[in-house]
């Protein structure tokens, strides 16, 4: 018999009570830390004070009233945004999907406006993830996520990802603009070289076509810089964020150069629920602690300690890991094993992890960790290693006998 919440997610048999910091707590008051951050979306931890004073604070005011009216926590929001960004205007949503949703609607309406009706394709690249509604399903391309689903939604081209010459080749009259993720998270946290991004935006420039990037994983300070693609010197022309925008709060946002946000007039689009008080009241106090002076250099600090002390993991378990990658606190961890075997010893550790594509361990902690929770954490995985390598060798020997 099928259970009342529909089966689209194969749920670990925990439920957390509460939380603190970068550490949940179960009913019966098991603790575990937590370097999944609810899929990079709690980026100031569980239980912050500054955040959950905002929430309280507003909703004893107003949770919602729609766009029909102003709404001064997102004219806040969108203002402080377009000061600390290469934006000139935001437009608030629910989640990545629709911010990629409204990216791609921005970017090819801002061309139709421009005289090039034609150009409504969206060139992607390989092992990309960029939502689950029809059109981002389309735009990700993977055929085990558009299975049974019908044909594709047409206006979506992929090519393989670091070759500015296969990029080239692929871009014709119908191209509109460029979509990526700065670091690919669910594919395995595979980082694009800053030189590609700068390939991109010269071709872009040349070819009068705009570009996008997907921080929906790799924004709101994860890596150490409030947007992924400051590493790199490039301004796009538009990004879709989320994740940890607001905490956990539902939040996305769509941040534009004035080229593109201003063919997105009254009636072309809109959100019911996106930008509502509460929603943006979490955005500004997330904002708040993310702009404190040295947080994102500490990120930094604290990415690079990760890094090392993994990589010192591989070394030591050479049967089980392979590499690390990544950037700030968006690293991941390759396995020799299989992704879910190594997530699973982990948890029995009492250690939360993401798993994704390639056998990779996303290690994805609250911005908010310390440098002795990083390394409690790896001390987590090492044990699970352990335990893992000495299961291995029983394997062997039985092999042999």
């Amino acid at each position: 018999m099928i259970s009342a919440l529909m089966p689209t997610y194969n749920r670990t048999n925990l439920a957390f009570k509460k939380g603190k910091g970068v550490w949940l707590y179960t009913e019966d008051g098991k603790e575990f830390l937590d370097f999944g951050a609810g899929i990079a979306t709690s980026a100031v931890g569980h239980n912050h004070s500054h955040l959950i004073e905002t929430i309280i604070d507003q909703a004893k005011h107003v949770i919602h009233v729609s766009n029909l009216y102003r709404i001064p926590q997102a004219e806040r929001l969108a203002q402080r945004f377009v000061e600390i960004s290469f934006a000139d205007s935001v437009f608030f949503c629910n989640s990545g999907a629709e911010a990629n949703e409204g990216l791609i609607k921005a970017i090819r309406r801002a061309q139709n406006r421009n005289g090039h009706p034609e150009r409504t394709s969206i060139l992607c690249f390989n092992h990309a993830f960029h939502g689950r509604t029809l059109a981002t399903l389309s735009a990700t391309g993977n055929p085990k996520y558009l299975d049974g689903f019908g044909s594709p939604v047409p206006g979506f081209d992929h090519v393989e990802l670091g070759n500015i010459d296969l990029v080239r080749q692929a871009i014709n009259e119908k191209t509109a603009g460029i979509l990526l993720e700065p670091i690919q998270g669910e594919s395995g946290v595979n980082v694009v070289p800053d030189e590609f991004l700068r390939e991109l935006r010269s071709l872009c420039d040349e070819k009068g076509i705009y570009l996008g990037f997907d921080e929906v994983q790799s924004g709101m300070g994860r890596t150490g810089k409030l947007f992924a693609h400051e590493w790199s010197g490039v301004k796009p022309d538009i990004i879709s964020v989320a994740k940890g925008i607001a905490g956990g709060v539902p939040m996305g946002a769509i941040l534009a150069k004035e080229s593109i946000a201003k063919h997105l007039t009254a009636g072309s689009h809109g959100s019911t629920f996106g930008g509502n008080p509460l929603a943006c009241a979490s955005g500004n106090a997330v904002l708040d602690i993310v702009l404190e002076p040295n947080f994102l250099n500490n990120v930094v600090e604290k990415g690079h300690l990760l890094f090392t002390a993994l990589q010192n993991l591989v070394q030591t378990y050479p049967d089980v890991f392979e590499t690390v990658r990544g950037r700030g606190l968006i690293l991941g961890i390759k396995g020799k094993l299989p992704a879910a075997e190594i997530q699973n010893a982990a948890l029995y550790e009492n250690l939360l992890t993401v798993t994704a594509g390639g056998n990779v361990i996303r290690i994805v902690p609250p911005l908010i960790v310390s440098n002795e929770e990083c390394l409690e954490g790896v001390r987590r995985l090492a044990a699970a290693a352990e335990k893992l390598t000495a299961s291995l060798k029983n394997s062997k020997v039985k092999a042999t006998l």
